[in-house]
This record gives C-alpha cells, structure tokens and sequence, in this order.
C-alpha cells in the first residue's frame, strides 16, 4: 500500500513536469559548482578563494530570502520560478563565454569576473528556493506530503550525483567550453519545463499587511514551535560545520591526487548515497520516531565527515562521503515534512524563506568557513574541525530541544 502511494503521486501532470525541471535544475547546478570550484582553484591556488565561491553566492541569497518568501506569499509562485531560472540561464552563459571571447578577464581579473557572476545567481536563487518548496504543496494534496518531500530529496540527489561526476568527466574530457554548455544545456530545460505547469491562485489574506509586520509574523511562526526551530538549527550548525565541499578540489589534487575526474566522484559521493535512501524513503518515510531518527542521522554525518577528513585513500574517502550522503537524505527529508506538515499554505513562502536563511546559505557560509579554517589549521584540521563540532551539536540539540527528540511525524500527516 505505501508502494502505491509512493507512485501515486505521479497520477499528478503537473508533479510531473515540476520533478524532471527539478532534476534538470540540480543538474545543471552542480555541473557549474565542480566547474567552478576547480577553475577558481587552477585560477589562483588558493583555498580562500575557494570559501569565497561559496560567500559570493550566500551573502546575497540571505539579503533577499525574507523578501523572497514574502513574494512567495503574495504573486504568482511559477512566474517567480521561471523568472529566476532564467536569470540563472544567463548566469551559466556568460560563464560559457568566459571560455571563448570574454576570457580576456578571467586573464586580466583572474577569479573575480567568476565571482561577480556567482553573485548575481545567489540573489535568483535566494528567490527561487521559497517560490520552489511553497509551489509544490500546491501540486499534490495533504496527504502526498511526505511522498512529495522524499521525491523532491530523490529528484534533488539525482541531479546532485550525476551533476558533478558528469561535469568532472565532461571537464576532464572534452575542456572546460563544453562543460559550460552542458551547463547552460541543463538549466535551460527547466526554464522551458515551467511554462507546461499550470499556474495556482494562492489563498487570500484576510488583512493587508506592511512587509515588516509580514516577515516578523514568518519570524515569531517558527521561533514558537520549538520543533521545527530545532530541526533547523541542528542542520544549520551540521551543515555549516560538518561540510567539506569546498575543500573537495584540494583533497583531490593535493592529498587523493586523483585529478578532476575524481573530483567529479567526490562530489558526487555523498548525492549518491543520498540518491539511493531518498528514493527507499519515498517507500517507507521515517514517520516513526522521527526526532530520534534525526538526531541520529546527523551524528552519523559527524562521524563519516570525520572519516573522510583523516582518510588518505581514495576508496575509504568515496565510502566515507558516500555514507554521509544516506545520513543526510534522511536528516533532509524529515526536516522538509516536518516544515510542509506544520506550515500553514498562507505562510509557505515566508517559512520556506527563514529554512533558506537558516540551512540554504549555510552550504554556503559552510564553504567560506571551509577555507578560512584550511588557511589556518590546513584542509585536513579544517574538516576534523567541523565534524567534531557537529558532533557536539547533536549532543546540544538532544538536551536542549525535548519536543524534537520525541517527535513523531506520524501524528502530523
């Protein structure tokens, strides 16, 4: 019975269309971040300049999320989406033509250009995200929700394996021009796919409301339910700590020596593991003991971080990475049922916004964290660092949040 149920949520045209654009955007994302983590550190060498990939696309997707999420409230969530994919269509052309004719400054600015170019696709897609997850509760009903949460984590590591193994392979292959293009390939689809899904009316507010008054009230939503500020927390401090992506074309050059090819498997490690427990999970979601569950898994994350950051062997660092992956699939998809189960539909956008702030831009800030810790303590006392720290968070997080450990999700679907 949770077989059908699981499929059948497919019978939904629309679902459809928004899990393949979903897979097609993810792909192309994570094609351009191994891309352009190793071009930025070919470009200059430097492993603060890797953390500062990551700070030029989080600064700005954190300035414009809270407005993001009231938009998200207020117009139209399709158009926003399509709006901000195509911002990013161009984002991923122009870093195309940094291969062929604007490649003059990358040799007269090195990384900056990059940069200035990675900024502009943080602000579409701290846009992106609230319209993304408040959109898709309105494609499928109430009781898909924890389906609907497993096949997003499914379509998002899908995309999230294949996108750095086949941007590292196509890379290392064929050169960096063709890499761009597949890039730009890719996250045109999505672009296209969005125009075939219908547009939703949202509900209507009762009272018109000033954008402070709006954004306070998301605010005060989540800080009183002690769950789901809990479960955002504990992946803000896991993710912002515990990840080592920035520093994965370090581990690959300088202590693997397993070249761009095997960048592409690294970073696609971790989205496999998480690929094959979204997909068991859209079959059977942690709806029992869940709390426990999560708590669990991120300590779990802790541990496998660990792992990686001691390992000087390939094939130990894949299983490391790739077991992180599984923990966190799990961690991800209880944290998003727990936000589309206690959010109400007015408020989607503005919730979706804060998780943004609160985990969204932490992959990033995590990065930056990543390299200004590898410029002092080297990328091997970086990444011990952060997972030792976000082993000691889990333990914080069990004492001081009761509601979370204990709860079920089960008595919310």
């Amino acid at each position: 019975m949770k077989k059908n149920l699981s499929l059948a949520i497919f019978k939904h045209r629309d679902f459809r269309f928004f899990i393949v654009a979903r897979f097609f955007m993810v792909l192309a994302i994570n094609i351009q971040a191994t891309i352009v983590g190793w071009q930025v550190y070919e470009l200059t060498g430097s492993v603060l300049d890797l953390g500062l990939v990551g700070l030029f696309e989080a600064v700005p997707s954190i300035v414009v999320s809270l407005y993001a999420g009231h938009l998200a409230d207020l117009r139209d969530r399709r158009n926003i989406i399509v709006i901000c994919l195509f911002f990013l269509l161009i984002c991923s052309l122009t870093l195309f033509a940094f291969t062929g004719p604007l490649s003059f400054l990358l040799e007269t600015y090195k990384a900056y250009p990059i940069f200035l170019v990675i900024l502009v696709s943080g602000i579409a897609r701290g846009f992106i995200s609230p319209a993304i997850f408040s959109f898709v509760t309105q494609l499928v009903p109430r009781e898909h929700y924890p389906h609907s949460a497993a096949w997003m984590g499914t379509s998002f590591q899908a995309g999230a394996v294949i996108g750095p193994a086949l941007g590292g392979i196509v890379y290392g292959s064929f050169g960096m021009q063709a890499a761009y293009a597949l890039d730009s390939v890719c996250i045109g689809l999505p672009f296209l796919l969005f125009f075939w899904i219908a547009k939703r009316s949202l509900p209507e507010r009762k009272e018109k409301e000033a954008l402070k008054d709006s954004l306070l009230k998301g605010l005060r939503f989540v800080l009183k339910n002690e769950i789901m500020l809990g479960a955002m927390a504990l992946d803000m401090f896991a993710v912002l700590f515990g990840g080592a992506v920035a520093l994965l074309p370090v581990y690959a050059k300088d202590i693997l020596f397993v070249g761009s090819e095997g960048l592409g498997y690294l970073r696609a490690a971790p989205s496999l593991g998480a690929l094959l427990m979204a997909y068991y999970l859209t079959y059977k979601p942690p709806l029992e003991k869940s709390g426990r569950v999560l708590l669990f898994c991120v300590f779990g994350f802790g541990v496998c971080m660990l792992v990686f950051g001691l390992s000087h062997s390939f094939l130990l660092s894949l299983l490391a990475l790739f077991l992180s992956g599984v923990f966190d699939s799990v961690s991800v998809v209880v944290r998003s049922t727990i936000m589309q189960t206690m959010t109400p539909e007015d408020m989607r956008g503005r919730v979706s916004a804060i998780n943004k702030v609160f985990i969204g831009s932490s992959n990033e800030i995590g990065a930056f964290e990543s390299g200004v810790s590898a410029k002092f303590l080297g990328p091997v006392g970086s990444v011990v660092f952060g997972a030792t720290m976000t082993i000691l968070i889990v333990f914080f997080t069990f004492r001081l949040s009761p509601k979370l450990k204990e709860l079920e999700l089960k008595n919310w679907v």
